[in-house]
């Protein structure tokens, strides 16, 4: 990504929120056979000291990306959207596009089918939980091992990310409240979700 100082975040913290509230990234691997992607949730694991994901590939998936012989990048894609510079002062012409994106580089762990079938439980119940009626792999574990044949689980430890959190940090106080108003009216280019992170952001801004 373009490297501007203004927006690039570098607390791990904020890396992990941007993963938790964004699970579906898309995987990228520089295969012997040219550059393959594909699209899976990931889930964060609990280790302080290191961002670490866990997920799973859908076969062959696994044999297209060559996993565990190379680096892949991990793009999360947060709130995003377009900003017109109608919604700017006279005279200031130029829109852009506000986003929330992190790169991940790590090299992928392939793991055990056991501790494949635990992670794969774990990210049905980290999403059911939020539905009324939650369903578990428990509820009929030898059906859910038969479907997990088909997957390969993965850890993800990052080495290293570039992520960035553009909320128009170079506009002025007055002109970003009125981006912040325009996002969440009923327009075209209306995005609640990005007025909410451009507002979260707004106490970590120097003007």
């Amino acid at each position: 990504m373009r490297h501007t100082p203004t927006y690039v975040i570098t607390d791990p913290a904020e890396v992990r929120r941007l993963i938790g509230e964004h699970p579906w990234a898309t995987i990228v691997s520089p295969a012997s056979s040219g550059m393959v992607a594909s699209h899976y949730p990931v889930m964060l694991e609990n280790r302080d000291d290191q961002i670490s994901l866990v997920t799973h590939f859908g076969r062959p998936d696994d044999q297209l990306h060559e996993l565990g012989q190379h680096e892949v990048l991990v793009i999360i894609q947060g709130p995003h959207g377009y900003i017109s510079s109608s919604w700017y002062p006279e005279g200031d012409n130029i829109p852009t596009w506000n986003h929330a994106t992190a790169h991940l580089y790590g090299t992928p762990e392939i793991l055990s089918d056991e501790e494949n079938f635990r992670v794969l439980s774990e990210l049905v119940d980290h999403f059911e939980h939020h539905v009324e009626h939650p369903v578990s792999l428990s509820d009929d574990e030898a059906g859910a091992r038969r479907a997990a044949k088909g997957t390969v689980g993965l850890r993800i430890v990052i080495d290293r990310f570039d992520a960035r959190l553009k909320m128009s940090q170079n506009k002025k106080p007055a002109v970003r409240e009125q981006i912040v108003h325009e996002l969440s009216a009923n327009g075209t280019y209306s995005s609640p979700e990005l007025a909410a992170e451009m507002t979260r952001a707004r106490p970590s801004e120097t003007d």
